[in-house]
């Protein structure tokens, strides 16, 4: 390369750099379709093609934290967002007294009530295929029995290590495989109460490792096969794990080794404020621990979430959706009501919302990941089974237009979301109904189509619709009798037989 070409190139690279920064929506786009690095592993593949059919799934945080009913481990994080506040405790002036404070909320976590095959029981009945549970988060309190530290659920301080269920994880995990459904284990790379992530000589500066690892490599490399190992005892000792879920996307290697790449990534997920922090190489030998994890788990499904590469094999928006279909595997992480964590005055989203939700992430080929926390109890809020109980019986009639469907263009015609099944020669156009609306329509549009429909009917309602099309505009009318029977549903679907 000439010194000219190089200059133009890396002109080309600041300017786009540039952009990103005063256009999120262009740098949201070039994230969402040039960030994905196929995996290669056969039998990957095949385990994220059966993912990507499953379509719904539930994420659950959960932790001492819940008692306080405050943002999930984030307060201990010395950096100036809104969810790093610190609103609790005695003296939340002072943050080592805070995080003192904080991380004895082991001595008193008893979730009591605990009894995960009522959640295993609602998530199946809602027509959830998988579950994701946060079996450490970033204060690196461990939802497990695990031998690497005590700073765990079935450590003696902790009031319910005396219970019989006290390794949490695990009863999780097969009280939802006893439901037929996936076990996938959240796990976040940073620790914040490992000293050899915070080390106790120097103040935590912010989210990263407080340390050079480079200048301490022993210290480092300590924190590395804690990691490991703690990692590996998920995917020995706790049955079939699906998929290995790791949170913390800045504990990467070298993250500022390739900056227009490292912004895109980031620019997305400015929730949690990645622009802002300072970039660190903290080397966890990624590649090296998942194919240790894969001998463990032959076909495991790994998400390295926000670092570019093959680790990461599906991409994940938080909370969000992405503004058109994706081409590559995706699941949108989404808060079904209050926070991530916990929340006493938690207002979950209306049924209407979730199931238009996941229609318009399905409809562009993605998954969706609702979450729903547990009280410090070991329960759920009485508004999250009900919201459980609304959407499976809108799936109970509706699901086929759902489950192994296929994305395809228009993707959506003004309030009709479309998905397909090539297989089956079938199409399925999904009208999403308004909050206020509950008579249906007389009839639905769909511009874009261009197919030779062999017969059109309705879910729910037994016989054929009839349908006309002018100037590349199908209507597809619905006849009165399905009108009263379908009467104040959040969303219907016209399913289409193609030639």
């Amino acid at each position: 390369m000439t010194k000219y070409a190089f200059l133009i190139k890396s002109t080309a690279k600041f300017l786009i750099i540039l952009l990103f920064i005063s256009n999120n929506a262009f740098a949201q786009a070039v994230y969402e379709h040039e960030r994905y690095v196929p995996e290669t592993d056969p039998l990957v593949l095949k385990k994220l093609e059966e993912w990507q059919d499953l379509k719904f799934g539930l994420l659950m945080h959960w932790g001492p934290y819940s008692q306080w009913g405050i943002v999930e481990s984030w307060s201990l994080c010395p950096e100036e967002y809104g969810w790093c506040e610190r609103k609790k405790g005695s003296n939340p002036d002072n943050y080592f007294e805070y995080k003192k404070e904080y991380e004895n909320l082991q001595k008193t976590f008893n979730p009591v009530n605990f009894e995960p095959e009522k959640w295993a029981e609602a998530a199946k009945n809602a027509g959830m295929k998988y579950v994701v549970f946060t079996t450490k988060h970033h204060d690196g309190f461990s939802m497990f029995d695990s031998k690497y530290t005590d700073y765990k659920i079935t450590d003696e301080k902790t009031p319910f290590s005396k219970n019989p269920r006290a390794n949490v994880t695990k009863e999780i995990f097969n009280a939802f495989r006893g439901q037929g459904l996936w076990a996938g284990a959240y796990f976040s790379k940073p620790d914040w109460h490992h000293p050899a992530y915070w080390y106790p000589y120097f103040p935590p500066k912010d989210r990263n490792v407080n340390y050079s690892p480079e200048e301490n490599p022993e210290r480092w490399n300590e924190f590395v096969e804690f990691t490991h190992n703690q990692i590996l005892e998920l995917l020995t000792d706790y049955g079939k794990v699906d998929i290995l879920w790791l949170d913390g996307g800045w504990v990467a290697k070298d993250p500022k080794a390739n900056i227009l790449n490292w912004y895109e990534q980031e620019l997305a997920n400015t929730t949690h404020g990645y622009l802002k922090h300072r970039m660190v190489n903290q080397d966890i030998r990624m590649d090296d621990l998942v194919v240790k994890a894969r001998k463990k788990q032959p076909g495991l499904i790994v998400v390295d979430r926000a670092v570019y590469g093959k680790n990461q094999n599906y991409l994940t928006p938080e909370n969000r959706v992405p503004e058109a279909a994706l081409p590559y595997p995706w699941e949108s992480c989404i808060i079904a009501g209050g926070g991530w964590s916990y929340s006493f005055d938690a207002k979950y989203m209306s049924t209407h919302k979730a199931v238009h939700t996941l229609v318009d992430i399905v409809a562009k080929g993605g998954n969706l990941l609702l979450n729903i926390a547990p009280s410090p109890k070991g329960e759920w809020d009485g508004e999250a089974y009900q919201l459980l109980e609304n959407i499976g019986k809108w799936m109970d009639v509706n699901s086929e237009a759902i489950y192994s469907t296929e994305a395809i263009s228009p993707y959506k015609s003004g309030k009709v979301c479309i998905t397909s099944k090539p297989k089956e020669n079938s199409l399925y156009l999904i009208y999403l109904m308004d909050e206020d609306e509950t008579n249906l329509p007389n009839s639905i549009q769909f511009l874009g189509l261009d197919v030779d429909i062999k017969k059109a009917t309705l879910l729910g309602s037994k016989g054929t619709i009839k349908w006309t099309k002018k100037d590349g505009v199908f209507t597809f009318l619905i006849p009165k009798p399905s009108r009263k029977k379908l009467e104040g549903v959040p969303a219907f679907t016209v399913r289409i037989e193609t030639n």
